[in-house]
């Protein structure tokens, strides 16, 4: 594990090697070792990937080609373009991390600035610098929360397969804990980090201290390729089909041309998932993602069939549908690189709704989209679906709890974080937990949870009496590793304390219910709840046995409107994988019967008598 993990991270050494000139005549920055990360990554930006990515390729007949300055761009006969596609056109957003012409970058020009005049002073200044901070920002990991936290960011990682390192976490908790109470964390349904309360003045420093510990935030916003999802259990797992982790890696690798911003595929017409699926239990849940790779043989070599076109949005949802392609391990890239610029090319790029890609797939036919991608590959060739690996019939094991792992003698715990809430103490104390008791390694699942792994035997008793992980004395949530039916499997988005596009709270209104439920009812199954604040669905509720999507709805006991939520039934993940329907709207503060009698109803609960409650199950009652 310690090799992968060392080649998972981009680091000074390896950038000011990929910096140096290949070749005669190659053009290239040598970085010198005096720079600072952040200087390093400015130097290296405007000549950045744009050697047109993998294989150079823009159809003659797409929406976008290069231009002179090494950018992807929207041809001018491109008029009906959405205000996103506007903002990009004008300034392309990499150009924000480029030497400004005095030395520094426009972002080290703004963070000067702000510092030296106040936020305001840059957010006024014009409406470009508005569109900096709203958008442009956003491929640097940095999301301006305009109406909530007016001046605040929050910020969001590249973290491949969900993978941290003990001294990245003592790191991360440093720059939440800098911002007292509005600095806290988020782990993302994409094994992933989102750090709130972070200040523009303080973001060069920032990245050169994500740099230095190997961790980078390009690239992991808006119109670009999201993190790449692997299986939490890769490598440890003894039932685990490939190892997805140096999958995953080189995916990043690509996405993010180890850290330098990949011009190539830097202007994509929407967002992009990509998965690989590592096990049986289809943990990266596949039907969701633009692009997942499971495991099959062809002609007895390994290699991954492909689903393509899962998406997530306001006013749509579908799952991903077989390609009918095959690729060794060896073109995983490379078919990725083909599928993405294929969207890039042709993707729509007016009506925002629907400029995700499986709408391409249907305007273009799954059949013409294959023959794109297929033009595509080095060798001009997509091999037909190959014999899957994956056993229907297999039953998705729980994570959580203590597991043994494939190498003798050592463990995997699985650990619970209520709606993935995490704050400056209790990362800490998880970095602390995995460097006494471990290897020093964390890893996030899609679930919003952690997986503690490497542990031997002799220390899994104490590490389960650990405060964190059993009565949460200290911290301001227990982590428990053996935690209730719903709440172990609850999923909630930001809610409205943080985004501005929320109608209702998730986190703690989602925990509030979870264990107010566990509190009054006997369960004879887990029953997965997920919790979003708005039509966006980032809480993903059209995969839960029940979801809550916020809304306002009419008030039932007098005029006006009140929190409530529409509710969803029958989602599903792994190989029955299904999307929920929405059955009915509530308010909020119906909740707690409503959910009862639909338990009851339809998962097999009953509730439990009054005086078989605990005096804990009263108190969760009451907090609801």
């Amino acid at each position: 594990m310690a090799a992968t993990s060392m080649s998972m991270h981009w680091r000074v050494e390896r950038v000011q090697r990929c910096a140096r000139p290949r070749g005669k005549g190659a053009r290239a920055v040598v970085a010198k070792a005096s720079l600072s990360p952040l200087r390093l990554l400015k130097r290296i930006l405007p000549g950045g990937s744009h050697k047109k990515g993998n294989n150079g390729f823009v159809d003659p007949e797409a929406k976008v080609f290069w231009d002179q300055e090494g950018y992807i761009k929207v041809k001018p006969e491109e008029t009906k373009l959405n205000n996103f596609e506007k903002v990009k056109l004008a300034k392309n957003p990499l150009k924000l991390m480029a030497d400004a012409g005095n030395g520094k970058s426009e972002i080290e020009e703004m963070a000067a600035k702000a510092k030296a005049e106040g936020f305001e002073s840059v957010d006024k200044s014009s409406k470009e610098a508005q569109a900096d901070i709203d958008i442009r920002l956003k491929w640097f990991g940095l999301f301006h929360r305009r109406k909530q936290q007016y001046g605040k960011f929050m910020m969001r990682l590249k973290l491949p397969n969900g993978i941290v390192k003990s001294d990245q976490l003592h790191f991360l908790a440093s720059i939440v804990e800098k911002y007292g109470e509005e600095g806290c964390g988020d782990i993302t349904t994409r094994q992933n980090f989102q750090l709130r309360g972070v200040e523009l003045p303080d973001v060069p420093e920032i990245f050169d201290g994500l740099q230095k510990c190997g961790l980078t935030s390009i690239q992991s916003g808006m119109d670009n390729v999201r993190n790449a999802v692997g299986s939490p259990l890769a490598g440890i797992d003894p039932l685990e089909i490939v190892d997805t982790i140096p999958i995953c890696e080189k995916l990043n690798e690509y996405i993010i041309a180890k850290g330098k911003g990949n011009r190539s595929i830097a202007n994509l017409p929407r967002k992009w998932n990509v998965c690989v699926v590592g096990s049986q239990d289809l943990y990266e849940h596949p039907h969701i993602n633009d692009l997942a790779y499971e495991p099959a043989k062809r002609d007895g070599e390994f290699g991954f069939n492909l689903l393509v076109g899962g998406f997530f949005s306001a006013t749509k949802c579908e799952e991903a549908i077989p390609l009918d392609a095959w690729v060794p391990e060896s073109d995983v890239v490379a078919v990725c690189d083909a599928i993405l610029t294929t969207f890039r090319d042709f993707g729509a790029r007016s009506a925002r709704q629907k400029c995700r890609m499986m709408w391409l797939i249907h305007d273009m036919g799954l059949d013409e989209f294959r023959r794109q991608v297929e033009k595509r590959m080095p060798n001009g060739k997509l091999l037909r679906e190959g014999e899957s690996l994956l056993d229907v019939n297999f039953k998705r094991r729980d994570y959580h709890g203590v597991h043994k792992q494939k190498q003798e003698g050592l463990n995997y715990v699985g650990i619970n974080v209520p709606a993935g809430r995490i704050n400056a103490k209790d990362m800490h104390e998880m970095a602390r937990l995995a460097d006494e008791y471990g290897s020093g390694e964390i890893r996030l699942t899609v679930e919003q949870n952690y997986i503690l792994p490497n542990i031997p035997d002799d220390k899994v008793d104490a590490l389960l009496k650990e405060p964190l992980l059993s009565t949460g004395e200290g911290f301001a949530s227990a982590f428990k590793v053996k935690p209730g039916p719903l709440v172990k499997n609850l999923v909630a988005c930001t809610g409205n304390q943080f985004c501005g596009q929320s109608f209702i709270e998730t986190k703690a209104q989602g925990k509030a219910l979870a264990e107010a439920l566990e509190a009054t009812m006997d369960f004879s199954r887990d029953v997965r709840m997920h919790w979003t604040g708005c039509p966006n669905t980032c809480g993903q509720v059209q995969v839960a046995d029940i979801g809550f999507l916020g809304c306002q709805t009419r008030n039932p006991n007098g005029k006006g409107t009140v929190d409530g939520v529409k509710i969803f039934l029958g989602g599903n993940i792994g190989h029955e994988a299904e999307l929920g329907n929405e059955i009915g709207t509530v308010p909020c503060s119906e909740l707690l019967p409503y959910t009862q009698n639909l338990l009851q109803e339809k998962f097999g609960a009953k509730m439990k008598s009054n005086w078989s409650m605990t005096r804990q199950g009263k108190q969760s009652v009451t907090r609801w």
